[in-house]
């Protein structure tokens, strides 16, 4: 199985799917709890939620393999990318409620997780890091944005609901901040959703690491709450009456963010 999907676009946005992956290859998944086998902590329908890209122009890369997997949005070093409050690393042993992954004794060890990191993580960043190239020899600027969905309560993770649009430039490092200011307030619209600029969520590995304003490369998380667009639970339903209120947020977003593009 091809380790992402790559479809090529005609403007400057690039929209990076590092969770909707659910493949686990089968020996790997032998070691696996019940549990973990059945990726509870995927970013369930992304692809599907976001219908609209080819409208826009938008070249795309999603993955294929599960998070569980590796952590494509996690650093090669598996550093924490909040210090001090509950990460989840390269190659996670534990699900985001703290539930081990693994059957006692059957996590990876040093010398798996860089087999991993060479045969799943680079091959996924050497695609992004030279499509961003690109994009900026193309067009004179590049746009990343993170699509990303999580469970609207997460205890382990952070305090009550989480809000449930949560866009994130790396507390203003990673995007442009007339651009980060034009995406929350273009999300501020809705009168049905709530938003927020670098709270809880303020970018993972990948915003923060491609994102180079000065360079002309500017990177976007938005970390969407699950209950705006499907069931939480088990069997992860896409609820397609949610999806179809909450799309028009989505594209505005985008729309705005290709507005800025076009005028960096």
């Amino acid at each position: 199985m091809d380790i992402f999907r790559f479809t090529p676009g005609t403007t400057p946005l690039l929209v990076s799917m590092p969770h909707v992956g659910t493949h686990i290859p089968e020996a790997l998944a032998a070691r696996m709890n019940d549990g973990a086998r059945a990726v509870p902590d995927t970013d369930w329908h992304v692809d599907r939620l976001y219908d609209f890209l080819g409208d826009l122009g938008a070249s795309v890369i999603q993955a294929t393999h599960s998070r569980y997997v590796v952590d494509l949005n996690r650093p090669p070093d598996s550093a924490p990318l909040y210090p001090g409050a509950a990460n989840t690393g390269l190659c996670p042993i534990e699900q985001f409620d703290g539930v081990p992954i693994y059957r006692p004794g059957r996590a990876p060890g040093d010398a798996e997780v860089q087999v991993r990191l060479g045969r799943f993580w680079r091959p996924y960043h050497d695609r992004l890091a030279s499509e961003l190239r690109a994009l900026k020899a193309r067009h004179g600027v590049a746009l990343l944005y993170e699509a990303h969905t999580i469970r609207s309560r997460v205890p382990r993770l952070f305090d009550g609901r989480l809000p449930d649009i949560n866009i994130g430039t790396a507390d203003g490092v990673s995007a442009a901040p007339d651009l980060a200011a034009s995406l929350i307030a273009t999300a501020d619209k809705s009168e049905t959703y709530s938003s927020v600029l670098n709270g809880r969520f303020k970018g993972g590995y990948i915003t923060r690491n491609y994102g180079r304003p000065a360079e002309g490369i500017h990177a976007v998380q938005l970390e969407l709450s699950q209950i705006t667009y499907m069931d939480e639970d088990p069997p992860f339903q896409f609820r397609e009456n949610l999806a179809a209120a909450i799309r028009p947020t989505l594209r505005g977003v985008l729309q705005a963010m290709l507005a800025w593009g076009g005028r960096a």
